[in-house]
């Protein structure tokens, strides 16, 4: 395995003429990527920066985004992606705690955060100042340590929603980059339609992965109009798409999808949170030609540690696979052995390997609580079956306690999930004084009054022990999602005591 600096090896991957990334009707070519991120490369360098200074890029998708997120980490330099929605607190906490020497802004934010930062007094460099390109393909590009030196920090938020920065390096996103483009057999054919925001790790990995494959990216930001996305895959002949659970379904509940046809498309990639088993059925029996790929990661594990063979989605229903080529996957019981394969007992997923990331930006004390003796404890949840595949059991912060019971929302929204009626649900505990912790199931349907609260719960009566049936159900509109597409348990614990139908409590009995 080769190591230098990625941003070179990505951008080797493509013909000077083949397509690179497709922008609404704007198209950059890899010749023309390079160029531009030649140009960007010696921009930034002709500023006086150095090896190692931290570069804030606030961007949306799109093509400056792409060249200046490769420019930044070819100058050797250290890029930290922003999210775009993040308010002015955590902004000003990122600049502040990163040191950080200059952001590259895009046209659409550039009036928004220039103030802010110049008041921190961090220069701004706006889209509209791309350096001139002719001559700057010898310049001197600094030398970098792929094992040590940064390639990113990438901001994740923890259970307390605080930001926290996952420090990157060259040889992670590199080692990363290889092993996903393997197990999905990504190459120069490919066109991966991206609905994911590139300053979260998993949207970063399609970016690493088509580009050095020498595919291509179609960039679309408006899956609030998610049939105009499926639109342009036909017209683009997109070969994949990636997405969270709720990505496909509100394709599945929302769209046409599972009506319509896309002749190019070979593979769907799905990760960021558990699809529930009767939504992947729905999936494979939408699209029976396509390859679905379930996989599981962490921004701690620079994206993916690992897969399931799309060849044994029906086989093994509901795991996430096994560990990356380059990936050692444990499952270990609180003493440090490993779980007996095949039995119910219930042990931390443990990762080591490459791809694990250097710790947290600036913090300690939690790269000591997560990341120990060059592995990384996930802090999710799992059972091995008896052929040493994974099953997901729960994050150990999202566990419910009821009445000493210890309820895993995954299981009770699966069982939601089977309802035809719901797109999305969610479930979470919530304080209360007799049980400890009773379960709430936030549940979002198709249209208005397509459910009652009393439906939900009969339903779930039917399948599971009362102690595991929820305690109130209430339906939203959407579920509140993270910047990144995930369902944002932290708010919805929050709506404790809000509106919603509430049972009496459940008895020990069944």
């Amino acid at each position: 395995m080769q190591h230098g600096n990625i941003a070179e090896e990505i951008l080797a991957g493509g013909d000077a003429a083949a397509p690179a990334v497709w922008y609404g009707r704007e198209l950059l070519t890899y010749g023309e990527l390079r160029q531009r991120v030649h140009g960007w490369t010696a921009g930034l360098l002709g500023q006086g920066l150095s090896k190692g200074d931290r570069v804030g890029l606030f961007a949306e998708n799109g093509p400056f985004f792409v060249t200046a997120y490769l420019a930044i980490i070819r100058a050797g330099l250290c890029v930290v992606p922003l999210q775009v929605d993040c308010s002015d607190k955590t902004l000003r906490q990122i600049i502040t705690s990163t040191a950080m020497k200059r952001i590259l802004v895009s046209a659409r934010f550039f009036r928004s955060v220039q103030p802010l930062a110049e008041s921190l007094g961090v220069p701004t460099i706006p889209q509209s100042q791309e350096p001139i390109l002719a001559g700057t393909d010898d310049i001197a590009i600094p030398a970098v340590d792929p094992g040590r030196d940064l390639a990113a920090i990438m901001f994740t938020s923890g259970s307390t929603g605080e930001a926290k920065g996952v420090m990157v390096s060259h040889r992670n996103i590199q080692c990363n980059t290889m092993d996903i483009r393997e197990y999905a057999g990504i190459t120069a054919d490919d066109r991966v339609m991206v609905v994911l925001p590139f300053y979260y790790c998993y949207g970063a990995s399609l970016l690493h992965t088509h580009l050095m494959a020498g595919g291509s990216l179609v960039l679309n930001n408006r899956f609030m109009f998610p049939e105009k996305v499926l639109d342009e895959m036909v017209e683009k002949s997109c070969t994949g798409l990636a997405g969270v659970p709720s990505t496909f379904q509100i394709l599945l509940r929302k769209t046409r999808f599972a009506r319509r046809r896309f002749p190019a498309l070979r593979w769907l990639q799905q990760a960021g949170g558990r699809l529930p088993n009767p939504v992947i059925c729905q999936l494979r029996q939408a699209v029976p030609e396509v390859k679905l790929f379930v996989m599981y990661g962490q921004t701690e594990a620079t994206a993916r540690l690992s897969y399931l063979d799309p060849g044994l989605i029906d086989e093994k229903l509901g795991s996430i696979g096994k560990g990356l080529p380059h990936t050692c996957l444990e499952v270990l019981k609180p003493d440090g052995t490993p779980v007996a394969p095949g039995s119910d007992e219930v042990g931390e997923i443990v990762a080591s390997g490459e791809n694990i990331t250097l710790g947290y930006w600036g913090d300690a004390e939690e790269t000591g609580r997560f990341f120990r003796d060059g592995k990384l404890y996930t802090g999710d949840m799992a059972q091995v079956d008896q052929d040493g595949f994974i099953f997901l059991v729960e994050r150990a912060r999202d566990f419910i306690k009821s009445m000493g019971n210890r309820v895993s929302p995954k299981e009770i929204e699966d069982v939601i999930a089977e309802l035809p009626q719901v797109i999305e649900v969610a479930v979470v505990g919530t304080p209360d004084e007799i049980l400890g912790e009773a379960t709430a199931a936030f549940v979002v349907t198709a249209g208005p009054n397509q459910l009652t609260a009393d439906e939900v719960r009969d339903h779930c009566l039917g399948q599971l022990p009362n102690y595991k049936v929820p305690c109130r159900v209430e339906f939203l509109p959407s579920l509140p999602k993270t910047s990144n597409g995930k369902v944002d348990k932290l708010q919805l614990r929050g709506k404790a005591g809000g509106s919603g139908v509430f049972f009496r409590q459940p008895s020990l009995e069944r």
